[in-house]
């Protein structure tokens, strides 16, 4: 009979992460583990706070299923027996493992993807002062793609002082909700000729109306504005990429449906991930491999990681290893 164990655990930042609404200087991720015989499978899942997710919250739902999953419960059953979010994400991710276990085959074969190869991530380059921007964009100059993490007022003078410390380097942005009272037609053109290629959720979720008759110079992804399929009808018309994360729709399982109907509707797909360690990363490197742009430096992010992480090497990272997941 399997058995689920589930666990809240703390790992430390490797530095400040800062985005517009505040500093992190840990994160708390929920960790599901499914023990089938002598096999066991693992998940992570980071609690989305702005979603009024806490990890207290994600280990009782985790708790809550110890008996459904002792019955059998697939993943397919879970989309209709809890709702999105972290505790999902690491039961759904759970189940993938234990399943890649039990076939022996790598999860990618189980879900008929193509193998996947090394894919390129963003680096992410904490809010801060144009001139801290620079020194850590300089930093971190050799990897080909940043993420600059905005927050309103200052945010051209902080890519100006970003593109002049890493020239060479691709850039996307985040401005995390924070471009409330600010023209967004007017400051994707001021920002055009540092030749940024994407901006995520410049306005807060539910203001995503006031898009629809814009025509920014630089595409739009919606992040807060798109946690699962439930939501996909809304941001289309305005946004042209959406973030798939999958501690928002609930898991590997959602996000796989939520990719292909996304390219159905047109849409562009950025794959992101929360503060996490490789365990958790892992199910969005596969999701990864649908998309065009992939943000899933997590771990990198952290003082240390879990042994047999994902391998980062220059900008890109490496499959998950058996060892570690899948």
């Amino acid at each position: 009979m399997r058995e689920l164990i589930a666990r809240i655990e703390r790992w430390e930042t490797a530095r400040p992460f800062v985005i517009a609404r505040g500093a992190k200087h840990h994160v708390d991720v929920v960790v599901a583990e499914i023990r089938d015989g002598a096999l066991l499978g693992r998940g992570e899942g980071t609690p989305i706070y702005y979603k009024g997710d806490t990890p207290e919250l994600a280990l009782a739902a985790l708790q809550a299923m110890a008996g459904a999953i002792a019955d059998g419960t697939g993943r397919v059953q879970l989309l209709d027996l809890m709702p999105p979010g972290a505790a999902r994400n690491a039961l759904d991710s759970a189940l993938w493992d234990l399943e890649a276990k039990q076939a022996g085959k790598r999860l990618w074969e189980l879900a008929g993807l193509p193998a996947p190869k090394p894919l390129l991530t963003a680096y992410t380059i904490s809010l801060g002062e144009p001139g801290e921007m620079a020194d850590a964009a300089r930093e971190a100059s050799g990897r080909e793609l940043l993420k600059l993490k905005l927050g309103g007022e200052g945010d051209v003078e902080r890519i100006a002082a970003v593109r002049s410390a890493a020239p060479d380097v691709r850039l996307i942005a985040d401005a995390n909700e924070s471009w409330n009272n600010i023209d967004i037609e007017k400051i994707c053109s001021e920002i055009l000729p540092y030749r940024v290629e994407l901006v995520e959720q410049p306005l807060p979720a539910g203001r995503d109306g006031d898009l629809r008759h814009l025509s920014p110079a630089i595409p739009l992804a919606a992040d807060e504005s798109l946690q699962s399929r439930a939501e996909l009808g809304e941001v289309v018309g305005r946004y042209r990429f959406i973030n798939v994360k999958l501690d928002k729709c609930g898991g590997l399982t959602e996000a796989l449906a939520l990719s292909h109907a996304a390219r159905l509707r047109g849409l562009g797909q950025l794959t992101g991930c929360m503060l996490s360690t490789s365990l958790g990363v892992a199910p969005a490197f596969v999701a990864a491999s649908q998309g065009h742009y992939a943000d899933l430096d997590g771990p990198l992010l952290l003082a240390r990681d879990r042994p047999h992480g994902l391998c980062f090497h220059g900008s890109d990272v490496d499959p998950p290893e058996v060892a570690l997941w899948g």
